[in-house]
Order: C-alpha cells, then structure tokens, then sequence
C-alpha cells in the first residue's frame, strides 16, 4: 500500500493492528439514525442489532425464538401471546429490565409520531392486530391478537423491525425527542461522527442468553471484544489495501477479490450463504412465455453451476427453490428442482411449436448483484438449445420500474431476503391484474400460500412449503438459480467470527494474542 494510502486511514482514524482486543470494520455507507427501527436500512439496522434486542429474535433456520423472553406461550385459539421474561437481564445503565418496558416501547412504537417501521405491520392496516397488551406482573407480558396469525412472532423479530427492540425509557429525551439507544444487547453505543466512523463498546453487565453457542440472533452472545469501529469506506480498492496492510481488520469484500485475498498469509475470507434469491423472472402473459413447456424448456436450458460461477467464482452453489438453502423448511424436497438438461429442453421447445421468436432478457451492470454476468450466461445457454435470446442492459430504476409493471419476458433480477416461507412465496405470487410486479398468477397455490400465513403447526407447514415448491418447479413461473453470499475478508486473528444473513455479528468473537 502506497504513502497515501497510510496517510489516509492514519488520518481516518483505523486502529492500530496491535490495539488489544479493539478492531476496526470497514462498512461501504454510514448509518442512517442510531434510533431502531426508525430511519433505517440494512446498514443501520446491522449496528443497532449488536446494541439492542427484542422478545423474540431469529434463529440460524429463520424461526422466530425466545430471546429477551424465558418462554412464549400461545393460547389454543391462537390469538393470546404469553411471553415471560428473563430474569436478570439489565440495560446499559444498569437498570433492571421489567414487563413494564415492554408496556412503555410498545405504547411509543404504536405512536404515529415515532415513525417506527413496523407500526403498519401490527395496527390492523397490514392485517395483524394487535388489540392490547398487559403486564400482569413484572415478568410476564400478554399480547392479544385479533385473529390466529401464524407469523406474528416473525414480525416481532424481524431484523427491519429492529427485533421490535425493548429500550429502556431514558433512550429519549424529557420532551420525548430521540436521544440515544440503551438496549440490553451485547454492545452499547459508543461515539458517532457522520460519515467517517460509528462505534460501540462491550456492555460488561449484558447478561447472555442460554444455549453455549452461536445461533442467528439468540444463543450465546457474549461481547468479547473491547470495542469495535465501523469506519465509512466506500472504495472497495481501499478496502482491499486496508486488509492486506493490516490497517482493516474485516470488510465485506466483491466476490472477484476472493481468490486473492484468500492467498494471503495474515487473512482468512469467510463465505457464508444467505436468504437473498438470484433468479430470472418470467412474464407469464406474454404470448411466447405464457407457454409452460417453454419455460420448462427454458429452466431445462441452464447449467445453474455455470451461472453462479459466473458471479461467485466457486464460492456459491445453486438453489433453484423459493426457500432459501439455509432455512429450517429447506428438506429433502427443496433440494430438488430444476436439472440441466439440454436435449430435453430441445425436445420441449419442438413440443411447444417454438418457433424461434426473441425473448429479450433485461439486466443491469450493478456490480454487487449478479444480474448481467448471469444473463450472459444464460443467453449463451439459451442459444445452445435453439432459443433466440438477446440481452438488454438497463440502469436499475428503469429495470424495477418494468417490474413494477411487468412489462418484461424475462429478468436477470434478486429477490431480498425473506426468512418465513409464507412471506417469501407472498413476494413473488398474487394476482397480476391487481399487483402487476406479481410473477405467479395461481389462485390455488395462493390459497395454499394464505394457509400458510395462519397454519401453526409445524409438520403442516411443511407439508404446505414442499407442494408449493414442487408447484413452483413445473409451472416455472419464474426460475430461481442460488441464493446470495456473504463474502467477509478479516485478519486471522480474529478469531469466531461468523457473518449470517449479511449481518456483522459481532458477538463471541475474539483476537487471538
């Protein structure tokens, strides 16, 4: 690394590489509040997840599980949530967390005047209402729905939600305006300088949830290092600079400075998949796609290992489900779909009276999603079997604006990650006419879907996911090719590091001496 380059991160404040128990993350964007769940985006949410928790918080399967809660219990006609809380558990000023805090956030969430996220998605206007909360004794708290709803717990803790955080009431000022977040989360905040740097500190009375080891959000959380700056570097060369110099501890990193990075004696790259679904989209009206042997022929077309190679090198795998790889719903069932298979692809095109007419495919140059290098592909692939496929290349505004529409044949496009199956099947399904963004047009598979979102029981649930996919794979309403990943370069003595669903956890990680 040059002069300059030193200068420049001596001058940005990087930690010295010898600083015990202190490092330095690089993070592309600053955060947009230090208020959770209110003015946020993946970013923000990802620093106030280290500082901040919620009743429930999700699992490495994406289930929705007891976290600042001991237990939850649901009433037999699914509409009464008995949550009853851990004991010991204190915020950053030490205060003692209690039923009444939850009282106290739920009251300021469901005030208009918060702006929190989520308040839409529990006041009716989503069609989950919650109709009162009550705290018979300091540590239990009852929440009533107005119907069974068998996603109320994932929207708690859903991560844009903030995990629906418990703050204590000392987080805003006495005019009610937002001050600062006192969570009960492993981190605590520490200092803000917009757009150079954001850090926390290890809370030593945060007191770790049971179960010895890491999982999603729950488990094991205790915050091991001193402290951790998240400085704002947006060039992804200086990034890489920092890393090899020892200046950056850890960075998220492009897939094509994997391989380079991963030779080099003090770095380790750590590649984790999560719920971010890369696919190509299928018009289903249009006059040629609207013929199911050639989007059959179509998905038989594509060597899916060619096109994940063509972003993540040989770092990714494929998935051609809705659920994503490392869900608790991806079975045995799941992992079948879509096989490479270019005589048969032939042989349906002759059987669907394909007679060479174009299917144009849209993508864009972005370069953190795979959305042209896997069209390119495609194409090539398309072509091989006698598809007469071209690619258009448009900015990304006006390609989400012919989604919006539906006006497209096909799309190299990326779903964002959804973790509960119901959820991620409403993503994508739904009736054209009225939401023209929808690609599956299939009143019985959204019956199956809507049965989803109030189903409890587990077995059936998935027994609902299986026949949904399996419906996914013959109809080839669209074509879901590998799920995203997360690339994370850090120095080798930063030891436990494991990211998950694009989140820095930094949590039971150490640096080794």
């Amino acid at each position: 690394m040059n002069r300059l380059l030193v200068s420049a991160f001596a001058l940005l404040g990087f930690a010295s590489p010898t600083m015990a128990q202190s490092i330095t993350v690089a993070v592309a964007a600053d955060i947009r509040s230090n208020n959770p769940g209110v003015n946020r985006d993946d970013n923000t949410d990802d620093f106030a997840l280290q500082l901040v928790e919620g009743l429930v918080g999700y699992n490495e399967g994406g289930v929705a599980t007891p976290l600042l809660a001991e237990k939850v219990d649901l009433s037999a006609d699914g509409k009464t949530y008995t949550f009853t809380l851990r004991q010991g558990v204190r915020f950053h000023n030490g205060a003692e967390l209690s039923s009444a805090d939850v009282l106290w956030n739920w009251t300021r969430y469901m005030d208009a005047k918060t702006d929190w996220r989520c308040t839409s998605e529990f006041d009716g206007r989503s069609g989950l209402k919650v109709e009162s909360v009550t705290a018979p004794d300091a540590r239990t708290v009852v929440m009533q729905i107005d119907k069974p709803n068998a996603l109320f717990l994932d929207t708690l803790a859903r991560t844009d939600c903030a995990m629906t955080a418990i703050l204590h009431k000392d987080s805003v000022k006495a005019d009610g305006s937002w001050d600062k977040p006192i969570g009960t989360g492993p981190y605590q905040f520490g200092e803000w300088k917009r757009g150079e740097y954001f850090t926390m500190t290890a809370f030593e009375g945060y007191k770790s949830p049971a179960g010895g080891q890491r999982d999603g959000y729950v488990g094991s959380k205790r915050p091991l290092l001193k402290d951790v700056k998240f400085l704002i570097v947006k060039d992804p060369a200086t990034v890489k600079a920092g890393l090899v110099s020892g200046a950056l501890d850890m960075a998220d990193i492009l897939p094509s400075d994997a391989v380079e990075l991963r030779k080099h004696p003090k770095l380790a790259v750590a590649v984790e998949p999560n719920a971010v679904r890369h696919v190509f989209l299928i018009q289903t009206k249009d006059a040629v796609m609207g013929n199911q042997k050639v989007r059959q022929a179509i998905a038989a077309s594509l060597d899916m290992d060619e096109i994940v190679a063509s972003f993540y090198n040989d770092l990714g795998k494929p998935n051609t489900s809705p659920i994503y790889s490392g869900s608790s719903y991806f079975g045995e069932v799941e992992k079948k779909g879509h096989t490479y298979d270019p005589a048969r692809a032939k042989k349906l095109l002759q059987e669907a009276g394909y007679k060479g007419e174009k299917i144009i495919i849209l993508a864009n140059k972005r370069p953190v999603v795979p959305s042209f290098p896997a069209a390119v592909v495609a194409q090539q692939m398309l072509q091989a079997v006698g598809v007469n496929a071209e690619i258009e290349v448009l900015d990304w505004a006006t390609q989400l604006d012919r989604f919006n529409k539906g006006n497209y044949q096909m799309q190299s496009f990326s779903f964002s990650a959804r973790f509960d199956p119901a959820i991620a099947f409403e993503q994508f399904s739904g009736p054209k006419d009225k939401q023209p963004r929808k690609t599956w047009d299939n009143p019985e598979a959204q019956k199956q879907i809507d049965k989803l979102y109030v189903t409890s029981d587990r077995a059936e649930r998935q027994k609902l996911v299986d026949e949904l996919h399996k419906r996914v794979i013959d109809e080839v309403p669209m074509i879901f090719a590998f799920n995203g990943l997360d690339i994370i370069a850090h120095a080798k003595r930063v030891q436990g590091f494991k990211p998950w669903q694009s989140k820095l956890r930094m949590w039971e990680v150490t640096l080794a001496n």
